[in-house]
């Protein structure tokens, strides 16, 4: 199984709905939203399932808050690629951010990587709860991210009834309608966000499918621009083996055509 995937691979068009019921449904749990699982304790799991017994499950912090935390818990997720060969960069510091983006890509990444070792059959006999508070602490996982703490902080000035909030109604209210401006102006934004991620997505698409047809597949050219397209480290320069390819293979062709004294 090749670790490293495209990104134009078929993992990366799986929706965040279908990630979470993934999660969910396996490790019993009830997140709503995917960047709830930038802790890594989510990740560290799903591979225990995957591989029972690899992973030090008492090393991981199902309640991690803080950034210092969530990286001990990628720390242990990385040792663990690395017992298993698992040729795969995470890029901790913008996970542990909580950015929906970035957790939901990795989270694609690791259901096509899980999926391709059991064929996304479910280990009837993993118990996800029992694994997490083995040990007799109560591991119970709690959302870490900083997106959560902020809703909770912001929850906590909605007016109620009770004679404190009626005391300040006009700030608490004024509160509400700039707080519920800045959430409607941030779905917007991801909403827009969304919407090119998709047209470039597609767009890329559209460049594979012509690439893949065979009157010009072999062609130097084509081979060079799906080595671009292919690339599946963030850090290969792939435009610059692309480039490579094609000096060598345009430099093949002038040799051949070159004729003989």
């Amino acid at each position: 199984m090749a670790t490293n995937i495209g990104i134009m691979d078929s993992a990366y068009f799986v929706g965040r709905n279908e990630i979470l019921s993934w999660i969910n449904n396996r490790l019993q749990l009830n997140l709503s939203r995917v960047e709830e699982a930038a802790s890594g304790a989510v990740q560290c799991q799903m591979m225990d399932m995957t591989f029972p017994g690899v992973v030090p499950m008492h090393k991981v912090n199902f309640d991690a808050k803080t950034e210092y935390e969530m990286i001990q818990n990628y720390k242990v997720l990385q040792d663990v690629f690395n017992k298993l060969k698992i040729e795969k960069h995470i890029e901790v510091n913008r996970l542990v951010k909580g950015r929906p983006l970035d957790n939901l890509e990795f989270l694609q990444w690791l259901k096509r990587y899980c999926d391709s070792i059991n064929g996304g059959i479910m280990n009837e006999n993993y118990n996800p709860v029992e694994r997490r508070t083995k040990g007799g602490k109560d591991r119970t996982f709690k959302c870490s991210t900083k997106t959560s703490k902020s809703l909770q902080t912001n929850n906590m000035h909605i007016p109620g009834t009770n004679k404190h909030t009626v005391a300040g109604g006009s700030n608490s209210s004024a509160e509400v309608q700039a707080l519920s401006k800045e959430l409607t102006e941030m779905k917007l934004s991801v909403d827009l966000l969304e919407k090119e991620r998709d047209f470039y997505f597609s767009k890329l698409r559209d460049i594979e499918i012509l690439c893949q047809t065979p009157e010009i597949e072999h062609l130097p050219i084509v081979e060079a621009v799906k080595k671009i397209l292919y690339a599946t480290d963030a850090k290969e320069s792939a435009l610059e083996e692309a480039q490579d390819y094609l000096s060598q293979s345009l430099g093949e062709d002038d040799e051949e055509e070159e004729p003989k004294a």
